[in-house]
C-alpha cells in the first residue's frame, strides 16, 4: 500500500494529470479574460508548475514544494488581477478540460469539485 492510495492523484496518475495540464492550457490560452494574465512566453514553465501543484494538490507527491517551496497560491497570484470573471472563466476551463479525461461522470465531478474553493481564494479584486 502506498501513501496515495486512494487519492485523485493515484486514480488519475501522471499521464492523466499531464493531459488536463495541457487541455487546461490549450483552453486557457484561447480565453479572452484569461489570456492577460498568464505570460505567453512562459507556457511550458507555467505547465509544467501546475503539474507539479496538481500532483501534490490531488494527493501525490510533494513535487512543487521540492522545487519551488510552499506554494503559496494567493501571494503567488497577488500580481494577477483576479476578479470574480477570470475565476468563473478559470473553472470553465478546468470543467471541460477534466471533461477531455475519459473519467466516469462521479470522478470527474469529484476532481472538479476540488476546484471551486481553491478558485475563489485566489480572487483578489
Amino acid at each position: 500500500m502506498t501513501d496515495f492510495e486512494n487519492t485523485l492523484y493515484e486514480h488519475l496518475g501522471v499521464d492523466k494529470i499531464k493531459d488536463l495540464v495541457d487541455a487546461f492550457y490549450n483552453l486557457v490560452y484561447q480565453h479572452p479574460v484569461l489570456i492577460p494574465l498568464f505570460e505567453t512566453n512562459k507556457i511550458e514553465e507555467i505547465k509544467e508548475k501546475q503539474f507539479r501543484f496538481l500532483t501534490q494538490f490531488l494527493g501525490g507527491p510533494p513535487r512543487y514544494i521540492e522545487k519551488y517551496g510552499p506554494p503559496r497560491m494567493r501571494q503567488r497570484h497577488l500580481p494577477h488581477k483576479i476578479d470574480q470573471f477570470a475565476m468563473a472563466a478559470w473553472l470553465s476551463c478546468m470543467k471541460e478540460a477534466i471533461s477531455t479525461l475519459s473519467l466516469s461522470e462521479e470522478k470527474a465531478e469529484e476532481l472538479y469539485n476540488k476546484f471551486p474553493q481553491l478558485a475563489q481564494h485566489m480572487v483578489n479584486s
